[in-house]
């Protein structure tokens, strides 16, 4: 009998050791998934800003990414109104989730780089590719009116086809000096298939991928132009 014990009493307290170190194993890996995922995220804001980097973002380490984000960037959120949104992280705004509210109760990040007295604006971006989402992140100088750079990414578009919006870095450094707004008008920058022609505020499509070019396009129009009215309060 007591050896009966022992060998209960000893399979329990295994029991309860291995599901204590497969729960600390989950828990761990769960922290750094969500550790990567804000790093990936950050990097790709980042990017959208190569041109004010003395790097290219992919060189920076996650701990440079990190530090350069906690050190000049600073992190607003705005309505559809242009008004400021107390207590939210933009970093903490889901494009997904915002994507399925009706348009007049979503919520903008906004993302302010501070770089030697100057400011970048960046503005988050989402739409429809061929497959599947599309998203991106869009700098703008203090003017509101030029580009400084432009990041974008995909849910599932064909390789060497319409993943070339992230896959190529020549698509997105297109965007860099282009104009959103032609005599005091909104007008985005355009992606035009078969090649830009007016080249203050249109880039060149992708070859063989046009439907994913149209999203991007729609996307650019649709999203910028939701931060108007805070361009507007800042412009006053």
């Amino acid at each position: 009998m007591e050896s009966t014990n022992y060998v209960v009493g000893f399979t329990l307290a295994m029991t309860v050791l291995v599901a204590l170190t497969l729960s600390s194993l989950f828990y761990g890996t769960k922290d750094k998934v969500a550790q990567n995922a804000d790093v990936f995220n950050k990097r790709a804001i980042l990017s959208a800003i190569s041109a004010k980097l003395d790097q290219p973002v992919s060189a920076f380490s996650d701990e440079d990414v990190l530090a350069l984000f906690e050190e000049k960037v600073e992190q607003k959120v705005v309505d559809m109104s242009g008004e400021e949104v107390d207590g939210i992280m933009a970093e903490k705004v889901d494009m997904a989730k915002e994507a399925k509210k009706p348009e007049e109760d979503r919520n903008l990040p906004l993302f302010i780089y501070n770089a030697g007295g100057e400011k970048v604006y960046i503005v988050s971006v989402r739409g429809s590719g061929l497959w599947d989402a599309i998203w991106g992140n869009v700098a703008l100088q203090s003017d509101f009116t030029t580009v400084v750079g432009a990041s974008f990414d995909h849910a599932g578009e064909t390789p060497g086809l319409g993943a070339e919006i992230k896959d190529n870095p020549a698509f997105a450094k297109q965007f860099g000096g282009k104009k959103i707004y032609k005599d005091g008008e909104y007008v985005s920058v355009g992606v035009i298939k078969g090649g830009a022609k007016d080249l203050a505020y249109e880039v060149d499509g992708l070859s063989g991928a046009t439907v994913t070019a149209d999203g991007v396009d729609e996307m650019l129009y649709r999203g910028i132009k939701y931060y108007e009215p805070y361009f507007g309060k800042g412009k006053g």
